[in-house]
This record gives C-alpha cells, structure tokens and sequence, in this order.
C-alpha cells in the first residue's frame, strides 16, 4: 500500500464512508457547516497533507488528463464540473464520457477560476497545481470547504514519492481514487482489468537499451529510473540507459545520449512538442545524426498522457511492445 493510502484514521472507516455515499448533487462546495450533524468524517493522508472528506464529492475539478481520465474510467464523469491542463485528447472509449464537461484552462486554472466554479473536490495530478499561483494552496482550499487530492503516484515528498514508482503503485491509486470518490466497485474491476492486460504482456527478451526522449532540443530531458518511464520500459523489456539517475526525469546531454549509443528511442508526442519534431532534431544534431537508431529510426512513440501515472500505462507498454517486434 503506498504511503498516500494510510489514513490517519482507519482506512476500512473510510472505504466504508464513501461506499455509503451522498444522494443528490450538491450545489456548491461542501464545508464543515453544511455537513450533516451527526455524518462521520474521514481524513486522508494524501502527499503529507490531511484531506478531510464528508462523502464521495459532487462537484469535482479534475487538473490534468491523469485524473480526468482516471475519474472517468470510475464512472464519476456526472460529478465532474470542469477540466482543465489536458495534455491532449482523451482515448476514444472515454470521449463521448467527457462530453459536456466544459474545459476551465489551458494550463493550470487560477484560483479565482477554481472558486468560482464552486468543487467540493479539486483532483489533480501534480502538487506543483496547488500553489498562490495555480489553483491556490491547499490548506487556503481546504479552509475554504474545498477538498483537495494529489494523485499518490506524483507525489514528491520522503516516504510519499514512490521508490522506484511500480504497477503495484499505480493500481494502488486507482483503489484510493476509487474509495475517494464513492466508486469502489469501479476502481476494483479496472484494477482487475489492467492487471489482467499486464500479464499478458510478453515482454520483449532482447535486452535492447533505450533512451526516453521527452522534450528540450540544446538539453534533452530524458525518463529517469524511478518514475513511470523507467516503469513503462522495464515491463516492455526495455533497459533504460539512465536507470541509475535517482530520479522520476532527468536533464542530460547530447554527447552522453550518443555515449550510451541507445538500440531504441522514445518519443513522447505531445501537441507542443511532437515526435515528427524530435526525429527532426535527432537527424539534424551533428552529435546525434549518426546513432544508429537515428539512421536506422528505429523509435517508439509514446503519446503524452501515457508518461505519467494513469491508466494509460498499461496501453503504452502493449504499444512499445508491439513496436519492438517491428524494428
């Protein structure tokens, strides 16, 4: 169970709380006043901050695909009020369950925007989305009657972060987003689903090296070895040239990318910063041009939303997998 899973009360109290759940739809967020007199109270220990929570949450503000897709595949997608910082379309079995959901910002939504949307619940997917100038800082929410969670999988703290980040961890969020949001049975079946897609993976046995190419042309920043690239490549079969770098991601260089002479290459395709244009870069850069993976382009891509911890991670090892046997 990851770190963010304990509850600073009894767990089991609180699946049982939300399986209870709230009837109706709230109006506007939920606040220590307009709780019920007698309605028990939960307290999460999400990224080292005390989440407290009345109920399964009516009124919720997802911050990045992770969560809105996440929420979605739990079939919470009536509560949700707003999205806002999606990292690019949503996958075909998930859009017609979005439609409707109005998009609040680009990037992350400003404080005065959160307020006025009226959550009782604001899920995101980073901590960095909580801050003076983001979405406004936690405990300020928190105050305010809104709730607020951190995917666990993103958090950053010592004993919070995962170490390395594994599936275990992320079908572990999917369970706590589940008990979250009053959707345990939901939570239950895609935990079952996706591991049950997992271990049908036939990892690939070649022992082919890779290199995860996420963004930056003069320093790339490339997957690390605790985070879900190092994730993702290790259940594909992939070794990942900077596992020994203790971190989620890392900045590098050219001339070490070149060192390391990777078989393969992934490519994150982000709308703002494409595969076609990596490859573009790659072939251009004198330091690179001459890797054999280069000129041989043999590259896997890796939509954005699948880089991070969500449900998505699955899909893309099958994807990188099925890639491998073509190269």
């Amino acid at each position: 169970m990851t770190p963010t899973a304990r509850a600073l009360g009894a767990t089991p109290v609180l699946a049982l709380l939300l399986a209870a759940g709230l009837s109706g739809c709230a109006s506007g967020p939920a606040s220590p006043a307009a709780a019920d007199a007698d309605r028990p109270r939960a307290t999460l220990d999400n990224c080292g901050t005390e989440v407290t929570l009345d109920g399964p949450p009516q009124r919720i503000l997802t911050v990045k695909s992770s969560t809105l897709e996440l929420a979605l595949a739990l079939g919470a997608g009536d509560r949700i009020i707003g999205s806002a910082f999606t990292d690019g379309p949503l996958p075909e079995a998930l859009a017609a369950e979005a439609d409707g959901i109005p998009t609040v910002s680009d990037k992350v939504p400003s404080k005065e925007a959160v307020l006025e949307l009226e959550p009782d619940l604001v899920f995101a997917g980073w901590e960095s989305n909580f801050s003076v100038d983001g979405a406004g800082e936690r405990d300020d929410l928190q105050q305010l009657g809104i709730a607020t969670y951190v995917a666990p999988a993103a958090c950053k703290a010592p004993g919070y972060m995962p170490d390395p980040l594994t599936f275990d961890d992320v079908f572990d969020g999917f369970t706590e987003a589940g008990e979250l949001l009053g959707e345990q049975k939901a939570a239950a079946a895609l935990v079952a689903e996706q591991r049950t897609a997992l271990d049908a993976i036939a990892p690939d046995d070649r022992g082919l090296s890779a290199v995860w190419y996420s963004s930056g042309s003069d320093q790339p920043f490339v997957g690390a070895g605790i985070g879900a690239p190092q994730m993702i490549m290790a259940a594909a079969g992939l070794e990942n040239v900077f596992a020994e770098v203790h971190d989620t991601w890392t900045s590098t260089s050219w001339e070490l990318i070149a060192e390391a002479d990777p078989d393969v290459i992934v490519l994150v395709d982000a709308a703002w910063n494409t595969a076609a244009s990596k490859q573009e870069l790659l072939a251009s850069n004198p330091v690179t041009a001459q890797l054999d993976a280069v000129r041989n382009e043999r590259y896997v891509v890796v939509d954005f939303p699948a880089t991070e911890a969500g449900i998505r991670n699955v899909d893309a090892v099958a994807a990188i997998v099925a890639r491998l046997g073509e190269l």
